[in-house]
């Protein structure tokens, strides 16, 4: 996350230089005798279906894939080098901080007029903070991951093990208790990009895939969108595909994303989705500790017409 001054939250300084399954076969019947229930498939991650586009001019999707993250693979050049799936002018849309006010919604908009998708990693706070939101995103059909609870940079050395454990598993817990239980994408991206070896090898036995990035569009420093444009595409253009890591939580990225959508469709780039094999398997403790926060809103789930009626105009 990079956050102005003055929010509850320190910004940090990206170290990023250059840079689901409906088959479910039934079954067949047996004449002769009953046969036991199928075991019921594990529920879906945070992603939901690829709605139907109405725009032939649109970027598109070009390729979904599906990531195993056992032992928590890494993704994003910028510090894991060992997969490297992309195929020439493809991109990964990835989002980091929200979601917030007005402007992860725009971004949302840009998405669904060009018929495209991303990762979004939300802050577990910001997702307790704006749930419904976080819910338009899933149902927009994006993938979903974590980016800590409270955006701490582990590499701290004032923080304990166990608190480390902590800012990464109450951000799952976090997102999990906003969609209303639907856990995300084991997807986890490290605040500012600074992975402590130790986290990585935890996020290894949680099965937890990391993502760095192949390219920085470096908006938390832009100072309009579009620098934001041009810093990513001159990036994009010379690397010819990548990871791109970018911010729902700023106002340029969501001024910049429409024509950066074009210039993507218009430079021959093509979006790959990403979604998981399996959902992350959220820990007890941290799920209750979320819910024991005393800093949770109420939530109504009550009808607009329940709750608000004209008496008088």
């Amino acid at each position: 996350m990079r956050i102005a001054a003055g929010l509850i939250f320190a910004g940090a300084v990206s170290l990023c230089a250059s840079g689901l399954a409906w088959s479910q076969t039934p079954a067949a019947k047996s004449a002769a005798a009953p046969q036991a229930a199928p075991a019921p498939a594990p529920a879906p991650a945070a992603t939901a279906a690829k709605p139907t586009c109405a725009n032939p001019n649109a970027l598109g999707i070009a390729r979904v894939v599906e990531i195993d993250t056992t032992g928590g693979p890494g993704f994003g050049f910028e510090h894991f080098k060992q997969l490297d799936f992309l195929r020439d002018h493809e991109v990964v849309l990835t989002f980091d901080d929200g979601p917030w006010l007005l402007n992860t919604p725009s971004v949302l908009k840009t998405l669904a007029d060009e018929c495209t998708t991303g990762i979004f990693f939300p802050i577990g706070k910001h997702a307790t903070y704006y749930p419904e939101i976080l819910k338009e995103v899933l149902a927009a059909g994006h993938t979903v991951g974590s980016h800590t609870w409270s955006h701490a940079t582990l590499t701290n050395k004032k923080l304990t093990e166990d608190q480390r454990k902590e800012e990464i598993e109450k951000g799952f817990s976090a997102v999990k208790w906003a969609l209303g239980g639907v856990s995300p994408a084991p997807f986890f991206r490290f605040p500012a990009l600074q992975h402590p070896p130790e986290m990585v090898t935890y996020l290894g036995t949680r099965n937890v895939a990391m993502f760095s990035c192949d390219l920085d569009s470096f908006d938390f420093k832009a100072r309009n969108a579009q620098q934001v444009i041009d810093v990513t595409m001159k990036k994009l253009d010379k690397l010819g595909k990548g990871i791109i890591l970018m911010h729902d939580f700023h106002k340029h990225t969501a001024e910049a994303l429409p024509e950066l959508m074009h210039r993507l469709k218009a430079g021959g780039y093509k979006v790959v989705k990403m979604i998981p094999k399996a959902p992350v398997q959220t820990l007890p403790q941290y799920d209750d500790e979320v819910l024991k926060d005393a800093k949770l809103p109420t939530v109504s789930s009550r009808p607009v017409s329940s709750v608000v009626q004209t008496i008088s105009e």
